[in-house]
């Protein structure tokens, strides 16, 4: 089996054949979706960059039947917005436990472990690995972290790693730049 050119380099065919198996990818938000800084405004406020990059990459995934899932720590009405805005509807926050909200979430769509990839940036995103047919870590994510993981992607977090993994799935399933007119 040789590797597939992809916008991301060259991919081995086992990588990508994992990849067009996906029905569930499980994101975390902070130093996945964003840069992992957290800005905290002189009355309380938070703030958070997104990308519009991984906007559409989500989108995307969406549109073709895969579903997605933030997972996050942290309780936030930003994130909260972002992902409603768009479309996500599986966003589950102030959970400590990663792999419980995940495994629940699998059985709750009938969707295993074959089916299923995470993306995640710290130590309390392994968890969702060992439920994940394929673990990534971003880019800059923790040492530890990427050594637990099937992909490192080539994009930091907050910068396009997770639109690097949508295209990625999108691309296995031969459906790579087939989606169109998707606001973010």
């Amino acid at each position: 089996m040789g590797d597939i050119n992809t916008l991301y380099g060259a991919k081995s065919s086992a990588l990508m054949d994992k990849f067009s198996r996906i029905k569930l990818l499980a994101c975390d938000v902070d130093g996945v979706f964003s840069d992992g800084r957290i800005y905290m405004g002189n009355d309380g406020e938070e703030l958070k960059a997104f990308h519009t990059k991984d906007g559409f990459g989500i989108k995307a995934l969406l549109k073709i039947g895969v579903h997605v899932a933030v997972i996050t720590g942290r309780e936030s009405t930003i994130v909260r917005k972002r992902m409603s805005s768009l479309g996500v509807e599986h966003i589950i926050q102030g959970c400590e436990q990663k792999n419980d909200a995940l495994l629940a979430l699998q059985k709750q769509l009938k969707i295993g472990k074959e089916a299923t990839a995470s993306i995640g940036d710290d130590m309390p995103d392994v968890g969702m690995f060992s439920l994940s047919h394929v673990a990534i870590a971003t880019c800059d994510a923790h040492p530890f972290v990427k050594k637990q993981a099937l992909y490192t992607t080539t994009i930091n977090g907050g910068f396009g790693a997770v639109r690097e993994v949508c295209d990625l799935i999108l691309h296995a399933k031969g459906q790579l730049n087939k989606v169109s007119g998707t606001s973010v």
